[in-house]
């Protein structure tokens, strides 16, 4: 039996950003030894039409979404049976189903060896889905997936999953709900020194789970004598010396949604315990401290909102020369309990903005009550633009404290920002999906 993973990408184009799905690596880990696996990442590379496998697998993001299902209707014509997993497909398991066999529903860990066995025998179920969340105890992913792979130089390591916190934007909290797992210590050092990278990402959603847990990985790291860079909530900054442990440990950077200066915008996004303990200048500087870079996250389009809410925090995020900053419209995806608080408001400009041939990466999603739907489109893309001049870019770069603080620093610095420089024009505006997407195969099977 051969299984096939596939990784679409936005749209059926190359990428220069790409890292490793560690989706792939955690399902090869979970796949009999007998079985022939390959995997083909649309970001790095084309997408073979005349594939022969007994089964295609792919992992759905909403972004990716109109891309995924152009692929998959694609293989199923050709009598290929289907299965898609992740974000996407877990929130709408029906639109899924509609361009596939078989949705798997959540955490692939318990589901994974069914789905296998299924399709050996031809029998896969439209759905399938956990009784529970199950133990990250021995997950350890089988990277020999990314072999002959040109992603970039970070590794790719997870040691928890779920958030405490709720926000209206996320839906994190909606795909694991109240559930909060951590792998153990031990495995994430064996995985890290299994990855072989001496660069790597922890792609938690939110790192700092409690002081205990997170204290106890740190120390675990400082003997790996690596560097690492994280997602994390600007909470952990209350307690200094574990965000100095954080640097010692190897943490270069780490990003942080700031979302808003705005405190009755942060309420809405129920975000505002962001400044429930500490000023963002006193927080940001326990960070700059510890010579930890930060790379900060803002979105647009809440109902207190105008158009000079961005200039702000352009000139925030200069003033604090953040490493990398992205300036985004307010997205409500679903899951998220922003998406059907402005569906309830007919305020979406598309029903389904990821799958209307109209939508543009990085347009605005909903009508917006302090400005258009146009500014705030504009809006977000100028910020992003004036981020990035190259006249910004050595202005941070002369932060000793944190980005210049090492020459390994200042190459991670300068790469990061003149990829994001790029790649910010590369994709504003570009249509989801293949826009010249015509099926030339049989119809489907019935």
């Amino acid at each position: 039996m051969k299984i096939t993973f596939i990784r679409p990408n936005m749209y059926d184009d190359r990428s220069s950003d790409a890292m490793e799905p560690l989706c792939f690596a955690i399902l090869k880990s979970l796949t009999p030894a007998d079985i022939e696996v390959s995997l083909y990442d649309e970001r790095l590379e084309e997408i073979p039409l005349d594939l022969d496998s007994d089964l295609v697998a792919m992992t759905v993001e909403t972004y990716t979404a109109r891309r995924a299902y152009q692929i998959a209707d694609h293989y199923r014509r050709r009598g290929m049976p289907v299965v898609m997993g992740g974000y996407h497909p877990t929130f709408l398991p029906d639109e899924a189903s509609e361009h596939a066999d078989a949705v798997v529903k959540g955490d692939a860990e318990g589901v994974w060896e069914r789905v296998v066995e299924d399709a050996r025998a031809d029998s896969l179920r439209p759905v399938y889905e956990s009784a529970e969340f199950p133990s990250l105890d021995n997950c350890m992913p089988d990277r020999s997936i990314f072999a002959g792979k040109n992603y970039g130089p970070m590794g790719l390591v997870q040691f928890s999953r779920g958030c405490r916190f709720n926000c209206s934007f996320c839906s994190i909290r909606a795909f694991y709900k109240n559930s909060l797992r951590q792998r153990p210590v031990e495995d994430v050092v064996e995985d890290i020194r299994r990855s072989g990278r001496r660069h790597i990402f922890l792609v938690d959603d939110n790192l700092f789970v409690d002081v205990e847990t997170t204290r106890a990985l740190f120390e675990a790291l400082v003997p790996l004598n690596i560097s690492w860079s994280c997602q994390v909530s600007i909470d952990i900054a209350r307690d200094a010396d574990l965000v100095r442990l954080m640097r010692r440990s190897g943490c270069i950077s780490a990003l942080i949604g700031f979302e808003s200066l705005d405190i009755d915008s942060l309420r809405e996004l129920k975000k505002h315990w962001n400044t429930k303990w500490q000023s963002y200048d006193d927080a940001i500087r326990v960070f700059r401290d510890a010579g930890i870079m930060l790379y900060g996250t803002f979105v647009f389009g809440c109902d207190n909102d105008t158009v000079s809410s961005f200039d702000k925090s352009v000139e925030f995020a200069l003033r604090n020369k953040f490493l990398l900053a992205n300036f985004n419209p307010l997205t409500p995806t679903p899951g998220a309990p922003l998406f059907e608080q402005m569906k309830k408001e007919g305020r979406l400009l598309h029903e389904r903005w990821w799958l209307d041939p109209d939508f543009g990466y990085g347009d605005a999603t909903f009508e917006p009550r302090g400005m258009s739907a146009r500014e705030l489109t504009s809006g977000c893309f100028s910020s992003r633009k004036k981020f990035n001049t190259a006249h910004s870019i050595m202005r941070r770069m002369l932060d000793v404290r944190a980005n210049l603080r090492t020459p390994y620093r200042a190459g991670i610095y300068l790469v990061a920002n003149l990829l994001s420089r790029r790649e910010i024009h590369r994709k504003q505006g570009r249509r989801l999906g293949s826009t010249d997407y015509q099926p030339t195969q049989p119809e489907l099977r019935p």
